[in-house]
Parts: structure tokens; sequence; C-alpha cells
């Protein structure tokens, strides 16, 4: 009876110590970053495994793989899970490759009882999600969902000037498949919290409700180069101050929308990076979230404030852009009801959470009905080869999607 049906909780986790293989660091992480040899490889072996099983692979425009497992009712649209194979170049075993693996434990799952679904299940596997060579992240899915247009998607470059398209064709996965015309009944992601909500109130699973939102930023300073011995202080148009300025600035808007805003400025590229050059030009980035849109506008007004702020302190000239831009979140109630549904008849501890990143479930849900599952990780870490997850909690989000699932594609 579907009611007792579990997954294999040795198999799901052998999986991902299997996958973790491909790009380990040597403190136990993983680096599979977005398009590269590591990343294919684990694509390969996630297809093998997929077909092993009787799935069908399609692949699309931006690289997104579908492996679908047939319903018995051919006019239904799949019902999906999945989420991503890349991780950070420091990234750890868990973050998108679970909700991945965990699709691929259920589907051997329903073959070894022999139970089959009216609509077709399938797995989604989203390219570059984290963002670590291609920016913006989520660039694939945000194509799906309409976000963004192919041409814009395959156009990204990296850091090197090789763009989003011409890696998919360097790894061998350029699909044909239009992206954004592979329709979806539902879709539901689980992921590990990322955050310490669930391991401090000793809760198994979260319930997702929704994403706050996200807006990334680009700035550029512009000083001089100068000797650093012989230029004085005085008249110096240093771009990394200005940087040094506006860092502190960033901290300070956050903490001024408590408890709810976070921001932080994760990059800078500073020029020419030399130990007795002053730095002429000065690259960063800029990360603000909330779940309000309003509170969002308003933090962006006081960046821009203090951008213009920390260029004329300096005298630098600067270029500012908003590069992305993921509003809130609202996920659909019917696919929220079917995991809460599912954790209560399984038992879990379990609270309603809102997630404080971003996941290619935002950018899906503007094409189906879309909810996510999280479980906890340990001291919340995440985006570090430290990351860990319990194999009973991976099993337990395993468990809850499997069920949600199957309500869904009765």
């Amino acid at each position: 009876m579907s009611e007792a049906l579990m997954i294999d909780q040795d198999r799901l986790w052998q999986r991902l110590m299997s996958m973790a293989e491909i790009g380990a660091t040597p403190p136990g992480g993983s680096c599979r970053v977005a398009l590269t040899e590591e990343d294919r490889q684990g694509r390969d072996l996630f297809i093998i495994w997929c077909r092993a099983l009787g799935c069908d692979i399609r692949i699309d425009q931006m690289g997104n793989i579908f492996a679908r497992r047939p319903g018995t009712d051919l006019q239904r649209p799949p019902i999906a899970c999945g989420s991503h194979l890349d991780t950070q170049p420091h990234g750890g075993k868990f973050d998108g490759v679970y909700g991945v693996l965990a699709g691929v434990e259920i589907i051997e799952t329903l073959n070894d009882h022999g139970i089959e679904t009216a609509s077709p299940l399938e797995i989604c596997v989203w390219t570059n999600e984290e963002g670590a060579r291609f920016a913006p992240p989520m660039i694939a899915s945000g194509v799906f969902g309409g976000s963004y247009d192919l041409d814009y998607g395959l156009s990204r470059e990296d850091a090197d000037g090789v763009t989003l398209g011409e890696a998919l064709k360097d790894i061998g996965y350029a699909g044909t498949l239009p992206c954004g015309d592979h329709q979806l009944g539902a879709f539901i992601e689980v992921h590990i919290e990322q955050g310490p909500i669930l391991e401090r109130d000793s809760d198994t699973i979260g319930v997702v409700t929704g994403v706050q939102g996200s807006r990334w930023y680009q700035v550029t300073f512009q000083g001089q180069d100068a000797h650093t011995g012989s230029t004085p202080m005085q008249g110096r148009r240093d771009a990394l101050v200005s940087a040094a300025q506006l860092v502190i600035a960033v901290r300070r808007i956050a903490e001024g929308y408590t408890p709810s805003a976070v921001a932080t400025v994760g990059r800078l590229d500073v020029s020419p990076n030399s130990n007795n050059t002053i730095p002429g030009e000065v690259t960063l980035t800029v990360d603000m979230r909330h779940a309000d849109p309003q509170t969002l506008d308003a933090m962006e007004a006081e960046l821009y404030a203090a951008v213009d702020e920390a260029a004329n302190q300096e005298g630098t000239r600067v270029e500012r852009q908003r590069i992305m831009d993921t509003p809130p979140i609202q996920f659909d109630e019917r696919c929220i009801d079917a995991v809460r549904s599912a954790t209560l008849e399984l038992g879990y501890r379990h609270q309603d959470i809102r997630s404080g990143a971003g996941h290619d479930a935002c950018h899906v849900s503007r094409v189906a009905p879309t909810s996510m599952i999280f479980i906890p990780c340990a001291g919340g870490l995440s985006h570090n080869e430290a990351e860990s997850a319990e194999p009973s909690d991976l099993a337990a989000g395993a468990n809850v999607l499997l069920h949600a699932l199957l309500k869904l594609a009765r």
C-alpha cells in the first residue's frame, strides 16, 4: 500500500556519494562548476542511471535534462521533480544534487514495487543554477520559465569570454528541444535548507511556501592607476577605497531592515591588482534579499545613494547596473498542500518555511504549479565543502517528495 511506501535510504546515500566522487575536493566537498568536464561527467552518470530505470531522456536548447518515466495516461503532462548537478567551486555534496538523485531513487522505488502513475513522472536537471561560471544564476530555468529569452541565456559569458552556448557544445549538451515548450503538470524541488532554522527547531521537514526576493547588482569604480610610493595621499583616486566604503554601506543597509533583510558583497575584481600600484578600477557584486518588494525598492534606493557617495568622496567615476531581479515567490497552494499532507501522513516533525535562497523552482513557478521541500543541514552551512546532512533526513525528504508526487500524479 502506497501509504507505507518508503525509499531505500542506503541506496540514495550511495548514489549521492558516487556523484560526489566526480569533482571531489581534498576537504571532502565537490567542484562541478557548470559546463566543465566534471559537470559533463555528472550529467553522463545521471543519464546512465535513468536509462537503466527505463526513462526517456530529452535535452533542451539550454542543456536542461528531462528524464521521464511513462504514465498510463498519455495525455497528461509530467509531474516533475529535480534540481541541479552543478556546484560552487568549493561546493558540498548535497546542494542541488540531492534534489536530482532523490528523483532517481523515487523512480527506482516505484519500479521495485511495480507502481504505475497516471501522469508521467519526470526528473529535471537545470543548467548553471549556481551562477558560479555564468551570471546570472538559475539562467537555464529562467529561460525555461520565460524570465529570460534564449539568445540572452546562450550568450552569457564566463571570465574567459566563453559563452554558455559554446560551453554546452563543448561538453555535448547543446540539446534541440525548444527551451520553454516542455509543459510540466507540476514541479516539486527537494533541497537542503541552507540555513539553520530546521536544525535549531529539531524539525525534519520544511514545507516551503515561497522564496524571498533577490536582486544582484554590479558596480564598477574607475579611478586612476598610480605609483603607491610617489603619489601623495591627497588627490589620489583609489577605486578600492570607493569599493571599501560601499562594502561597509551594504552591510549597514541590510542592518537597517533586520531581521529579514540580508545583503552581501560577494565578489571584488581589482585592477591592476599589483602590490605597488594604486587600484585604478574595481568591479564588485552586491546581493540584496527580502520577502517584500517594496522593502527591496527602499534598499535599492539606499544602495544607489551609497554608490554615488562612495564615488564622490574619492573622486572616482562609477557605473552600476542591476544584473538580476528575482521577485518574491509564493508557491502553488495545491502543491504546498500535497507536500504538507505527505509530511503529516508520514509523521515527520515539520514547519512552514520561506526560503532565503533562490532556487530553480522560482523560475519554474512562472509556468507550472510549484513547491519545495527542505531538510536540515548541519549548522545551516552550504556553499562550503563542509556541507553535511544526515542520511535519515535525506531519506525523509525523499519520502515526502515520493508521496507528494504520487498525490499529484494520480
